[in-house]
C-alpha cells in the first residue's frame, strides 16, 4: 500500500501555492542593497566567508523588547530563511512571532544610516526606534 502524503488544502480542496505567498517579513530594496554592501565589505576581508543577516528580538530597551542584527555563517534548525537577491535573512522561531508582518527598510538621512523596522505587532515604540512592546 502506498504511503499517503499530507498536503495543505484550503476549504475548496485547492492546494495553495506557498511560493506565491508574500514573505512573512518584507525587506525594501534599500534594505537589501545596504546588507549587500555590508556583505561585500566582509567578502573583501575574507573571500571564503558566506554570511547571512540574522534579525532577532531580545528583551531590553526602554519598551521591553529590542531589535538586533548580526551576521552569521550558519543557520539554526528553527530559523526561517528569507532570500532576496543575493542576501539571505534569518529569523529564529522566537523572534518570528514578534516580526511576522513587519517591514524592514534602510534610511540614509540627516539622522544617519540605519535600518528601520515597521512592526504592526508593536503596541508601543520608543523614540530611538529600536525598542518596542507588544
Amino acid at each position: 500500500m502506498a504511503e499517503e502524503k499530507a498536503v495543505a488544502q484550503n476549504t475548496e480542496g485547492e492546494v495553495p501555492d506557498f511560493a506565491a505567498m508574500p514573505d512573512p517579513i518584507q525587506f525594501s530594496d534599500a534594505a537589501v542593497d545596504a546588507v549587500k554592501g555590508l556583505l561585500d565589505e566582509e567578502k573583501k576581508k575574507n573571500p571564503d566567508v558566506n554570511l547571512m543577516l540574522r534579525i532577532f528580538v531580545q528583551g531590553g530597551g526602554c519598551s521591553g523588547f529590542q531589535y538586533g542584527f548580526e551576521f552569521v555563517e550558519k543557520a539554526e534548525d528553527d530559523d526561517t530563511r528569507i532570500v532576496k537577491g543575493d542576501v539571505t535573512f534569518l529569523v529564529d522561531s522566537m523572534s518570528y512571532q514578534y516580526l511576522v508582518g513587519a517591514s524592514v527598510d534602510f534610511k540614509d538621512d540627516l539622522d544617519g544610516k540605519q535600518f528601520v523596522i515597521k512592526n504592526p505587532n508593536a503596541t508601543t515604540t520608543c523614540g530611538c526606534g529600536s525598542s518596542f512592546n507588544v
